[in-house]
């Protein structure tokens, strides 16, 4: 590979067209026109005759994660949130969290008024470490969360297996993972309850979104009240025209409904997923063979592990290249090569510029809660060696023919050949 990168002057690489993302099916356009025309267009609008299209989705994707329920919500950041609600966590309880993901994960549980104990993460999988969790426990710890990162599955048995020797409720936070198996069971389906977000970049979206699934009735009624205003939906028959949405006084919520628009798109694209999770993981498997073959470690996942679902496709740069270039110049290259944008995961949550809790005067109760909440007290020094050697794209792209991923090998083998040219 003679020519100079395209980022210092040369020749593109990869001059295709790339799959965009989110990708409409048959059926979108006909049910969004059909809740249009039907006069209710959330739950909390007045009953008119038929299954909403939220109760109809939260129906389907209860029994696609095996699980017995299904709470749909607004957006993922909330289904957390009202999960851990639901669990019983609250004001100045302390929450396991991973240090390397996205936001959401701590200001979640700071939206509560609970504590964010940053933990660090398996230098393989790049999901939580069980023994950073069992090192973080406390008596103040009242949950755990767990996120599956990326690609990849956390250690759910030894996750679960801490959880229950401590009595704790082990959210699984299943933003990235949806289709994902262990021991070929549905990912949410492990936990005390798991989530999801449907935002415009996930694997199962309707631009915003979230749900939350669980096996537990009393933690499933709590999150309908959380989510709706302190309402739930009526389990005796409705006439026309009344609200379908219960008052009960029991517990106050918020509102954090999926509106029937939403609900409807995301029955389209449930009827996709399983057809693209196979052909991303198609893709996938060609990729990392070609990397692995190039000395790169493609991000690993948890033994029990029977079906991945690929969020961000993630690679691990070996020490000799990143001692020539820093790792941002690597993911510019590749980006200039291939046209898609390749970037760097998540930077780590105790040194992350959107985790702030000091910016928002709503945190601020004492001075000893915002000692409790300041990100930089924790140290996490697995997540700071990942965010500094790891590149990854977006799932989008495995939705490409096989000669365009094979244009993606190519493209990192020009990079590594061309390396010196990225040198600060």
């Amino acid at each position: 590979m003679g020519n100079s990168l395209a980022l210092v002057g040369g020749p593109r690489l990869a001059d295709r067209e790339w799959p965009r993302w989110p990708q409409p099916g048959g059926r979108a356009l006909k049910s969004l026109e059909d809740v249009l025309e039907s006069g209710r267009w959330t739950i909390s609008c007045a009953y008119q005759g038929r299954t909403s299209y939220e109760q109809q989705f939260a129906t389907a994707f209860a029994e696609y994660c095996g699980s017995a329920l299904c709470v749909p919500t607004s957006t993922g950041t909330a289904s957390l949130a009202v999960a851990l609600e639901a669990c019983g966590v609250g004001a100045f309880d302390e929450v396991v969290v991973p240090g390397l993901s996205w936001v959401a994960s701590a200001s979640a549980v700071l939206g509560i008024n609970a504590v964010p104990v940053l933990v660090d993460v398996d230098p393989r999988t790049y999901c939580l470490d069980p023994a950073a969790v069992e090192a973080a426990i406390t008596d103040r710890t009242r949950a755990i969360t767990l996120v599956h990162a990326y690609s990849a599955v956390a250690d759910l048995d030894a996750l679960l297996e801490i959880a229950r020797r401590h009595n704790l409720p082990l959210i699984e936070d299943c933003a990235h993972a949806h289709g994902a198996r262990y021991n070929n069971w549905p990912v949410g389906a492990f936990g005390t309850a798991g989530v999801f977000s449907m935002q415009g970049s996930k694997l199962l979206t309707s631009g915003e979104g979230g749900a939350v699934v669980t096996d537990d009735p009393e933690i499933a009624v709590r999150a309908e009240h959380l989510r709706a205003d302190g309402r739930v939906l009526r389990r005796e028959p409705v006439n026309i025209g009344e609200m379908e949405l219960l008052e009960t006084g029991q517990l106050m919520g918020s509102n954090a409904c999926l509106s029937e628009f939403h609900a409807a798109v995301l029955l389209d694209q449930l009827d996709l997923l399983d057809e693209q999770t196979l052909r991303r993981s198609r893709s996938a498997d060609h990729l990392s063979a070609r990397l692995g073959a190039l000395g790169l470690t493609v991000q690993g996942t948890a033994t029990g592990t029977t079906d991945r679902a690929y969020y961000r496709y993630a690679v691990q740069l070996p020490d000799e290249i990143l001692a020539v270039a820093p790792v941002h110049r690597i993911a510019q290259a590749l980006t200039a090569e291939l046209g898609f944008p390749v970037t760097q995961t998540h930077r780590p949550l105790n040194d992350n510029p959107l985790n702030r809790p000091s910016s928002r005067r709503r945190f601020a109760t004492d001075a000893e809660y915002m000692a409790r909440v300041e990100p930089s007290q924790f140290d996490l020094p697995v997540a700071r060696r990942i965010h500094a050697s790891v590149v990854s794209f977006g799932h989008e792209v495995l939705l490409a023919p096989l000669d365009a991923i094979e244009d993606i090998a190519l493209a990192f083998e020009k990079v590594l050949a061309h390396i010196r040219e990225l040198a600060e």
